[in-house]
């Protein structure tokens, strides 16, 4: 890490006064010769004979303007013809001319090349570095400036601390922060604007960020642009809003980027009501326009499920850029995640996959983060035709190299259930990150390739990666699923010993999955009494579907019970304890359940599959008597039944109680249904062509007996068949499930 020379912190450097607020921005020079220079210059046409100093620097500000390194060049060589380069404020010009045209190397060559230096001319070579991204050299040259005795005005110590800001070198601002206060600056407006940008970067400093803030003797915008940014990125949305709220009280007038970030605070708290507020501010003082804010608008509304007024706000642009395509693909995309109910998340997915295709149609063209925006919805959607489509453009476009799109290729393909295709999208990434490694091991563990996974994971170590918490998280499933007892608790003490990471409930959660399904469950129970903290409702219900699957009631009961005494939010674990209790006839347990689903406010557990076929997708619903098709599904579906029979299947008809029938002191009646996946993939069948693979999403976790019954449906068709329930993916080949059976006791 850079630091200050010693010279700097032993009081041996003087901030003369008149330098504390010196501006190195350069005097503005007028035309003396208003015909001299036009909109169309051009170096080449110059006459340069008797050019004045102040006009070189003129000459070199159109330079800027029209971003042409081959003038400034053409003007610096006459500079040099003409003797000028020993004007000190000619070549200082040259220097932040070549600076903010990217010719970083011609502008060392110049800097070092002059006698005499200015504290101008250090920051215009400090400031090129910065906009350049080498902030780096931009620290080098200022700890070179101080030991050479140069005075650092406000504006240069604002682009030194930009430069450690980028670096996340909190040490060197630190050091640059105590110089700061040595000579009375903490009360200028750039210096604490860029301290408190500093200290929001790097993290857990938010509260050195609101002590600079409140040191500043003037804040502008920028000021409170920064602070209320820096609540953002630091977990504090709502101090962030109370900050603006102070702003305005103040009679400061907001711009465009304070709105964004708000508006991205109103977003992080789903807060609808100040966002309106907002909006209309932003119209009052004129942003109604803008399409920053205006993005930011659409994608509050969007985070909200204000379809219909995002709509609005992206149709009544004039013109609409890729970055509001983007934001209203990403928006839709996000909603999957956070969607009601899975209806809604696949309405948003088809949505975002319908702008993808209008956003083609209007002649822009996508870039990387269109790319993966639209990859993520096609997994979620598990759209793999969709996906195979976007990954054809990432290769005509050239996207494909790009770190964020191969791992995004990766996920899509897994939760498409295309292995081969992930680790092929794997493989052909030129370079590798931690988010790469993590998505290809856990996309092995759950396709069952445990030892492909683990394989990975120490070529990953050898490679120098470092694994995190989510990349144990695979590791663990992989051994899990394979039965990998000693592998599983080795790496687990690997985590903890070698890594330094404290085990979270999924770790936990792993480990005992993997005993549960070797059927060691007194070994499953002990290992959650070492558990750090209470076990939730996941935990328990692992370890009550290895209870049901090995026999062992008893047991089952009292994990049961440990269950509902933290009262689960999930209708779907009183679904699977209603059966338990329905299958062993405890009657007034089914009874008590019921009245704690009652007294949760929790709904019946709303059972829905749907299939993509085409770009188009289709729901089903438990005994669908109206779905597509309905009698040739329900004519198959009977076909299939038959013939599982025949092969060995039993039908464990999935019972259910009438909700408004009183079942305290007596067998209840009971009805049959098939769930909806039966209708989902039967209908894949009817209308997807061999050799393609049937693909259904199903909003709850897969019962024993369907998932028993689809086994046999993918032997009689001679197909492969994928169902991703809320739990896992299940891929059927041959009467075989990749979850190894054990994904359906729930």
């Amino acid at each position: 890490m850079a630091s200050l020379p010693s010279a700097v912190i032993g009081n041996t450097i003087k901030l003369e006064s008149e330098f504390k607020k010196r501006s190195t921005t350069f005097p503005s020079i007028e035309k003396r010769n208003s015909g001299y220079l036009d909109k169309d210059f051009d170096a080449l046409s110059l006459d340069f004979k008797e050019t004045e100093p102040s006009n070189y620097v003129t000459l070199l500000q159109k330079c800027v303007e029209k971003n042409s390194i081959k003038e400034a060049k053409m003007i610096h060589g006459q500079i040099v013809k003409s003797g000028t380069n020993d004007n000190l404020f000619v070549m200082t010009s040259l220097v932040n001319v070549y600076g903010k045209c990217g010719a970083m190397e011609e502008a060392r060559k110049v800097f070092d090349g002059l006698a005499k230096r200015n504290v101008v001319t250090w920051t215009s070579l400090m400031s090129g570095y910065v906009q350049n991204a080498q902030p780096e050299l931009a620290t080098g040259v200022f700890l070179e400036m101080l030991e050479n005795g140069a005075f650092p005005t406000n504006y240069t110590i604002g682009v030194v601390l930009n430069a450690c800001s980028v670096l996340y070198d909190v040490k060197l601002g630190k050091e640059v922060h105590g110089y700061v206060v040595k000579y009375g600056l903490e009360d200028d407006t750039s210096v604490g604007n860029a301290l408190c940008n500093l200290y929001s970067k790097c993290g857990n400093n938010l509260d050195s960020a609101m002590k600079v803030f409140s040191r500043i003797g003037e804040r502008n915008v920028v000021s409170w642009t920064t602070i209320v940014s820096a609540c953002g990125d630091n977990g504090s949305s709502a101090d962030g809003l109370n900050l603006f709220s102070e702003m305005l009280e103040e009679g400061i007038e907001p711009n465009e980027f304070i709105l964004t970030s708000v508006l991205s605070l109103c977003s992080t708290m789903q807060a609808i009501d100040v966002g309106l507020q907002v909006h209309s501010l932003s119209i009052k003082i004129g942003y109604e326009f803008n399409l920053a804010v205006t993005n930011s608008i659409m994608y509050l509304y969007l985070k909200n499920g204000w379809f219909s007024e995002a709509k609005k706000l992206f149709y009544g642009l004039e013109k609409v850029s890729l970055v509001t395509w983007n934001a209203m693909i990403a928006g839709h995309a996000q909603m999957m995640d956070v969607a009601e109910n899975n209806v809604m998340q696949t309405r948003n997915g088809v949505e975002a996959l319908d702008m993808f295709l209008r956003l083609q149609r209007s002649g822009l063209k996508p870039d990387l983060f269109t790319m993966s925006s639209v990859l993520t919805v096609c997994s979620n959607l598990v759209a793999l035709e969709q996906g195979e489509q976007v990954h054809a453009q990432t290769i005509k476009t050239g996207f494909l190299s790009d770190v964020v799109v191969g791992t995004a290729l990766v996920n899509m393909y897994n939760k498409c259930g295309s292995i081969k295709k992930a680790s092929k999208a794997f493989v052909e990434m030129n370079t590798r990150t931690l988010i790469s490694w993590t998505s290809m091991i856990t996309a092995f563990a759950q396709h069952g390739l445990s030892q492909q996974a683990l394989d990975l994971f120490n070529d990953m170590r050898l490679a120098g990666d470092r694994p995190n918490k989510v990349t144990f998280i695979g590791v663990l499933a992989a051994c899990s699923h394979a039965g990998m007892v000693d592998e599983g608790l080795a790496y687990f003490e690997m985590m903890k010993n070698e890594y330094k990471i404290n085990p979270i409930m999924d770790h936990y959660a792993c480990m005992i999955d993997m005993f549960v399904r070797l059927g060691r469950l007194e070994e499953a129970f002990d290992f959650v009494k070492k558990m750090e903290f209470e076990p939730n409702e996941f935990i328990w219900s692992l370890l009550i579907a290895g209870c049901r699957s090995h026999g062992n009631l008893e047991l089952g009961f009292y994990a049961a019970e440990q269950l509902l005494s933290i009262k689960p939010k999930d209708p779907e674990v009183y679904s699977m304890l209603m059966n338990m209790y329905v299958s062993a006839k405890r009657w007034k347990d089914v009874s008590r359940l019921r009245k704690a689903m009652k007294e949760e406010n929790l709904t019946k557990l709303k059972d829905w599959s749907w299939i993509s076929i085409k770009d188009k997708v289709y729901s089903f619903k438990p005994d669908d008597k109206s779905c597509y098709q309905c009698r040739d599904v329900h004519v198959l579906l009977e076909e299939l039944l038959e013939k599982s029979r025949n092969l060995g299947y039993e039908w464990k008809e999935n019972l259910e109680i009438p909700e408004d029938e009183d079942i305290e002191d007596k067998e209840p009646s009971l009805s049959r249904v098939h769930h909806s996946e039966k209708f989902a993939v039967v209908y894949g069948l009817l209308k997807i062509q061999k050799p393609a693979a049937v693909r259904v999403v199903k909003s709850t976790s897969m019962c024993r007996d369907c998932h028993s019954f689809i086994k046999f449906v993918s032997v009689e068709t001679e197909r492969e068949i994928m169902i991703r329930d809320n739990k896992r993916l299940h891929r059927f080949v041959n009467g075989k499930c990749s979850c190894g059976d054990f994904g359906s006791l729930l």
